[in-house]
């Protein structure tokens, strides 16, 4: 029997030394002619590189703009053009408003955001003159509306939604998919710091199947865990003044 073409291509996946990313790109590793991962531990790349024969870890800050172009570069002449970049890069720090540390919320802003940015840059020209591609962006259900204690993190994710529906409006037409990636609550590194309750909080192997799957549709929104998100949905829908009632009266009472 002969053997099914990848799904993908070459496949690039960015914040893919722990967490989320690195279970991705394991499973991506079954789903395209050649994975590359990128994050700045170097020893977690390099770990994921050697127990998994199609992937290969091309270490890069994402907040850096010239290396971000090298590296891009590197990869397209090393292994060819990217099919799929999986934008996933981010960082995040509790942070309330009598806290505000401005030099924390600028490494949010520039990871998050510029991090997503730079990689655009990055790849769009190629993908546009191929007049194919798939870029997917990690954002958050977080970025739907604010949210106590993230105020370093909440408003970059929220940014990232915002440009994801941009780019999938206006590259549609130049045969380019986006996707968004909204998770809620996933088991990883990044979350067990967190000091409240974690609702629907999911393994990061069951959300990295479920982002695997979504890409595989070709879908705009991911979203999980599910009953989560379809809540964090229906707070977008209130109106102002019963979105705030709500919660100071169920999230910022119980944080207390």
């Amino acid at each position: 029997m002969a053997q099914a073409s990848p799904f993908w291509g070459i496949a690039w996946v960015t914040g893919a030394s722990s967490g989320l990313g690195y279970e991705f790109a394991k499973l991506l590793s079954a789903e395209a002619e050649h994975v590359v991962v990128s994050a700045r531990s170097t020893d977690s790349l390099n770990n994921l590189a050697t127990n998994n024969a199609n992937v290969t870890a091309f270490p890069v800050d994402v907040s850096d703009v010239d290396a971000i172009a090298a590296c891009v570069k590197k990869i397209e002449i090393v292994h060819g053009p990217i099919d799929l970049a999986v934008l996933n890069a981010g960082t995040w720090q509790l942070m309330d408003t009598a806290d505000f540390d401005l030099k924390a919320v600028r490494q949010g802003i520039e990871v998050n955001y510029m991090g997503i940015c730079n990689a655009l840059d990055a790849i769009l020209p190629g993908m546009l003159s191929r007049g194919r591609g798939h870029i997917s962006i990690t954002a958050s259900v977080s970025g739907y509306r604010g949210l106590p204690g993230a105020i370093a993190y909440g408003p970059t994710k929220a940014a990232l939604i915002n440009l994801a529906e941009t780019l999938r409006l206006e590259l549609a037409p130049h045969g380019i998919v986006v996707s968004l990636v909204n998770p809620g609550f996933v088991d990883t590194p990044m979350t067990r710091s967190n000091p409240f309750p974690m609702p629907g909080l999911m393994p990061v192997a069951l959300a990295a199947n479920k982002m695997l799957a979504g890409l595989k549709r070709r879908k705009f929104e991911i979203v999980f865990p599910i009953s989560f998100v379809l809540a964090m949905k229906l707070l977008r829908l209130l109106p102002d003044v019963g979105y705030f009632w709500f919660v100071r009266r169920f999230v910022m009472k119980k944080q207390v």
